[in-house]
């Protein structure tokens, strides 16, 4: 196979950008509508946790995602989008577990995604192409 297609640094900013730059839509989406914060934080005390901690999800969504594309603390940029993601499923899609689409794909699947690539990300870690490559 051709030589230039075993590049481990590459494929990991790959992932960097992709995550990162995906998951960081969402978080910018919620900077743009303060509202959602507000649902979250209903959510949560559903639960009966405060309200406050719906602003981890800008953690998750807005700086861990700009740590996993730089390439700064990404292991620690992909934790936080995991653990993020987490809560996602644990507030909003428990009950979309056993559910399929319309189209036969699981109901999950850009959670499940988000999730497993930061996963993923936590494991691999930056890799050369960062401003600070662990």
């Amino acid at each position: 196979m051709l030589k230039a297609l075993h590049n481990d640094a590459l494929g990991k900013l790959i992932l960097r950008l992709a995550v990162g730059g995906l998951i960081l839509f969402h978080g910018v989406a919620k900077l743009l509508n303060p509202g959602s914060i507000d649902y979250i934080g209903g959510l949560l005390e559903g639960y009966g946790l405060p309200s406050f901690l719906a602003y981890g999800v800008l953690v998750g969504e807005v700086l861990a995602p700009i740590m996993a594309i730089v390439g700064w603390q990404a292991r620690i940029g992909g934790l936080l989008m995991a653990g993020n993601m987490l809560v996602a499923f644990l507030l909003v899609h428990t009950g979309e577990v056993f559910m399929l689409t319309d189209n036969g794909g699981w109901q999950l699947e850009l959670q499940g995604m988000f999730f497993l690539s930061a996963l993923a990300l936590v494991f691999l870690g930056s890799g050369r192409m960062a401003v600070r490559p662990d």
